[in-house]
């Protein structure tokens, strides 16, 4: 309780709230998270509550306290209440509270007084209950409840007197009993698989039982299973979820069970392909003749993308450049794959073929993009749409240049520059890291409990702190960008020392650990720098440190106005080599170097 209300109540509601009334935050601030510590602690009353009614949180106070007594309430009380709180989210957390008492004691004409659509699944299946209950039974109730029987999960024991009238009525056929199979299954959920199938005659329920076996670890009985695409779909799921953990015990539990999957199925080439992937994503000795074997149509994007990662891991830069040619047109043609595309020609001896690569890979004001500008010798491009992991689409008019702003905050400058001229930083890539890790939110905190605008862990924040002969102000200090900007951007300067005083390796480690950096050098030590971040194996790092390059050149150019070679950059070369900046769907009057308005 305490995180949800003090991060999300206080932090987003609290200090906004209190400032349109303009009242003193600190204050205020200080009046309600007291009463909030009240609440958790139980000792609120609802005369201390009234105190508060003018702040916008007063609903959720009145709702913490009242809870702790929702079997007092009746059942006209609870409508007066509601009304009173109108439509805010805290009336419906009561609700769904009196709801589940409600059901709790069986009295389900008061529970549909107040049922409403939606709410978890269990208050559905009480909702379906109290209609059972009622003999409200009807075509609708019917389909309700089918539909929270076929689901791959375990449902609460709420839905377990619906799902029981609804087998009484010969609603549940065996037919949607195989249909919830099969969910479970490709779901490895092998125990629901067994429950399902307990109402069906002996002989399937002693197949299931096989198949589930089957799933939790192969064997050889499969070949005695009938030979129908029931059961190849079941061979499929056990052995792809066998290659996730032992692509060679899947390869040999395939080859025992031949004759179930022949080589012309669907399912024997998912499993091809399931048993490449978990090679190639392990850099596997036999990655080569395991992709090899998977047929075309059992490729996915992730596999396409792993054949050349293991082969630019192994230095077969013709491999590699296989791999791209074996794509399908439209993700050959992605800029990613087109940059890496002109790469591999350009070093194979085909730097004609590359140039037109490189040049439509340019047009992508994107990581790929911005290094493929750099050899095709253009600007980088602005364009009016952006994406990033949260997806907000800018118009395509000259004047969408001026939403860089906001999808490139820039808060706590003069900090930024401040601490990246005393570490020996760019400011760029300090802001462009507090970009990727935060969004610029101050009160950021992950389920890792990294915290602050750079998200740092307090043991980290701790050490660095130490080091730098700074007193140690705990955890909650890193909420305060006077604090976590210049632990933060110390931190990352050691890291960039720590790694050659190459960027990209700080930023790989900043994400996952030195340690694992070490590890990728050891067993990659060669690779250039853009084929080395290609093949990391972590799929959040390999995406984090391109995202943080990008956004390094998006804050140069909100910073100064320009920026450098992000080749030279990503190189660890310090040579002034300025780029310019374009964006396609702007006059070109618009498309100079200049500083975005601020």
């Amino acid at each position: 309780m305490r995180m949800f209300f003090s991060s999300i109540a206080l932090v987003g509601g609290i200090l906004a709230a209190s400032a349109a009334q303009g009242e003193p935050a600190a204050t205020r601030r200080a009046e309600v998270q007291a009463a909030f510590d009240q609440a958790e602690r139980g000792q609120l009353t609802l005369a201390e509550v009234a105190r508060l009614q003018s702040h916008p949180l007063a609903g959720w106070l009145e709702v913490l306290v009242r809870e702790r007594d929702v079997r007092g309430i009746g059942s006209d009380q609870l409508g007066d209440i509601l009304e009173g709180l109108g439509p805010q989210p805290a009336a419906t957390r009561l609700r769904q509270a009196w709801l589940r008492r409600a059901a709790a004691e069986g009295r389900w004409s008061d529970y549909l007084a107040h049922d409403r659509e939606g709410g978890d699944v269990t208050l559905q299946c009480f909702s379906l209950q109290a209609k059972l209950a009622t003999n409200a039974v009807d075509a609708a109730w019917v389909q309700a409840a089918t539909g929270l029987w076929l689901s791959a999960d375990s449902q609460p024991a709420a839905c377990d007197p619906v799902f029981t009238a609804l087998a009484q009525r010969g609603e549940l056929t065996p037919a949607l009993r195989w249909q919830r199979i099969e969910l479970a299954a490709r779901a490895g959920n092998t125990g629901l698989m067994r429950a399902a199938a307990r109402q069906l005659p002996e002989a399937e329920l002693a197949l299931i039982r096989d198949y589930a076996a089957f799933i939790d670890a192969p064997h050889a009985r499969a070949g005695q299973w009938p030979k129908n695409e029931r059961s190849r779909a079941m061979a499929e799921i056990g052995l792809s979820r066998l290659a996730r953990r032992d692509a060679g015990a899947a390869e040999r539990a395939m080859a025992s069970n031949a004759s179930l999957l022949p080589a012309s199925s669907r399912e024997h080439g998912a499993v091809r392909a399931a048993i490449a992937l978990w090679t190639a994503a392990n850099f596997g000795a036999e990655s080569a003749r395991r992709l090899a074997a998977v047929p075309d149509a059992a490729f996915d994007e992730a596999l396409h993308g792993w054949a050349v990662r293991e082969a630019l891991a192994r230095g077969d830069r013709a491999a590699a450049l296989k791999a791209i040619e074996r794509m399908p047109a439209a993700l050959r043609a992605n800029a990613q794959w087109a940059y890496f595309e002109g790469r591999l020609r350009e070093d194979l001896g085909d730097a004609a073929a590359a140039v037109p690569l490189f040049a439509a890979a340019a047009k992508s004001p994107t990581f790929h993009g911005f290094l493929a500008a750099d050899r095709a010798g253009t600007p980088y491009a602005l364009q009016a749409r952006w994406y990033d992991r949260a997806i907000f689409g800018m118009p395509a008019n000259p004047e969408a240049l001026q939403y860089y702003t906001l999808r490139f905050p820039l808060h706590h400058e003069s900090l930024i520059r401040r601490e990246a001229r005393k570490n020996g930083l760019e400011p760029s890539l300090v802001a462009a890291l507090t970009r990727a890790e935060s969004a610029f939110m101050p009160d950021a905190r992950s389920p890792a409990n990294a915290r602050g605008l750079m998200q740092l862990l307090p043991s980290t924040a701790e050490g660095v702190s130490r080091r730098l002969g700074l007193p140690w102000q705990g955890a909650d200090s890193l909420y305060r960008p006077e604090v976590n900007v210049p632990l933060g951007t110390a931190y990352l300067a050691q890291r960039i020392g720590d790694n050659g005083g190459l960027a990209y390796r700080a930023i790989a480690a900043y994400n996952a650990g030195q340690g694992a950096v070490q590890r990728w050098m050891a067993a990659r030590p060669s690779l250039p720098a853009d084929y080395w971040i290609e093949t990391i194996p972590f799929r959040e790092t390999r995406e984090y440190v391109p995202r943080v390059l990008a956004f390094s050149v998006i804050y140069d150019w909100r910073l100064d106005g320009r920026t450098r070679s992000l080749t030279d950059r990503l190189e660890g070369r310090d040579d002034d080599n300025p780029r310019r900046f374009a964006c396609p769907t702007a006059p070109a009057a618009a498309t100079a170097a200049a500083p975005i308005a601020r």
